[in-house]
């Protein structure tokens, strides 16, 4: 039974199997995002904007040593998928077994690297002046949940790999709903503060954690790995490296996009702008759910079908990933672009009980959100394709081309972009460098995606 459900990527019809796919990544996605975003806005009402900006300092530390997991997952997953598709089920065993190795060993040293060089880090992520003490509390609690997090990305991934988006979605729904239910607890019932944001992240993590772990040794997954399967290969941890080498160069690539702009908007605007750049983050990472959902639910099918040769089934997931996601793309674009001043208001309270100077930073921040949100958010219409085109490399194990189209956006454009801009238009520029740093990623990807299909998937088909 487990077989056929791997099976099926290559046999029922892409519409319905991405839909089947990309419905339960988008809600395992929305949910997630939720999870950031409902935790930013009782973070905001009980505790205070400064408390916000503490939150946006640490998570790319902590997104990137998560990451770690992530991209082991991924790397590993394109494996597995094109192993299944080959029928080669003991090369995708060892290759399971290989994701949970270097999951261990990497998040576990990081954790102790992040935690030794604390004091030195959150500064440098833009915890300054009056965000740094909340942010460090946060942080380290924060850290000790990220190994456990770590395993939970790596092991969701490969559940989608096997064909099993609903479990997956559960997987992340999960750490969602324990974490909202711990923050009510934590902060509003028990007053805690930030250790209780922090306690509540870490006890989601694990929550997730034992539901994958439950999943695995119940022997509901095609991957029963044994010990033996454990042992690092140098092939496939050199593959899984290439591979996954792209999701986590594109996190490092983020970690270092939130080091810039706090500290760029820290010079310009102080705690406010960290604080509405915190708030924009939140909605980058909640509002596209559907379009990363799309590609999360592509990456198996192309994969795939890639290993089992089937080439018109890989240029027609191509295309349907393509339209669905710009469809959903646009949708949100529009909720952004007519509502920004009201999603901002979501996460400021105006408690009269506060000091003079939090509800001071709180009118900044409600004042001056709206338009730096609709600006990042520019060009949200045409992303489905630069996604989209990325993910389809690296699903067919093309490590070098979807490394580079992915660092496209942040790396190779929105970077130098934030660096330039902003001495020649001061805080416009920060947000300007977002919707330029789209549009010229989306057409090099556009570019070398046409030319790959028309390389690969027509001339061989």
């Amino acid at each position: 039974m487990a077989k056929v459900s791997s099976e099926a990527l290559g046999q029922e019809s892409i519409g319905k199997l991405l839909i089947k796919q990309a419905v339960p990544a988008s809600i395992g996605i929305l949910v997630m995002s939720l999870n950031v975003l409902i935790d930013s806005i009782f973070v905001g009402n009980w505790i205070g904007s400064i408390a916000i900006a503490a939150i946006n300092v640490v998570l790319p530390v902590s997104f990137f040593i998560a990451a770690l997991g992530m991209s082991i997952g991924i790397g590993g997953s394109s494996i597995i998928s094109r192993a299944l598709g080959a029928n080669q089920k003991e090369k995708a065993l060892h290759t399971f077994g290989n994701q949970i190795t270097l999951t261990f060993i990497c998040t576990v040293s990081l954790v102790v690297l992040g935690l030794i060089f604390v004091d030195d880090i959150i500064p440098r992520f833009g915890g300054k002046g009056d965000i740094f003490d909340p942010a460090k509390i946060y942080y380290v609690i924060v850290l000790y949940g990220v190994p456990i997090l770590g395993f939970a990305m790596m092991g969701n991934t490969v559940i989608r790999a096997e064909g099993k988006p609903k479990t997956a979605m559960i997987a992340m729904i999960i750490p969602t709903i324990s974490n909202l239910v711990m923050d009510y607890i934590f902060i509003n019932i028990l007053d805690m503060g930030m250790y209780g944001a922090a306690w509540a992240t870490t006890g989601s993590y694990l929550a997730c954690f034992l539901y994958i772990f439950w999943f695995f040794s119940s022997k509901k997954s095609e991957l029963t790995i044994r010990f033996h399967h454990l042992g690092l290969q140098k092939e496939i941890v050199r593959e899984i490296a290439s591979l996954g080498g792209v999701t986590l160069a594109r996190q490092a690539v983020v970690s270092i996009t939130y080091l810039l702009m706090n500290n760029i908007l820290y010079d310009i605007g102080q705690e406010g702008l960290v604080a509405v750049y915190a708030i924009i983050g939140r909605m980058l990472m909640f509002a596209l759910f559907p379009v990363f959902g799309v590609t999360q639910g592509f990456l198996p099918i192309a994969g795939y079908n890639y290993g089992a040769h089937k080439y018109p089934r890989v240029r027609k997931s191509i295309n349907t990933a393509i339209l669905y996601a710009s469809v959903m793309a646009s949708v949100v674009f529009i909720g952004l672009m007519i509502f920004p001043a009201e999603i901002a208001s979501l996460f400021i309270s105006n408690d009269p009980s506060m000091s003079a100077k939090e509800l001071e930073l709180n009118n900044f921040v409600l004042t001056n959100a709206a338009t730096p949100m609709r600006l990042v958010f520019l060009a949200t219409p045409i992303i489905a394709l630069q996604l989209i085109g990325a993910a389809y490399f690296q699903a067919i194990g093309k490590a070098i081309p979807a490394l580079l189209l992915t660092l496209s956006r942040q790396g190779f454009f929105f970077i130098p972009l934030v660096l330039i801009l902003p001495h020649f238009f001061g805080e416009l520029g920060v947000w300007l460098s977002f919707p330029v740093a789209d549009i010229l990623a989306t057409i090099v990807t556009a570019y070398f995606l046409n030319k790959e299909i028309r390389k690969e998937l027509i001339t061989t088909s």
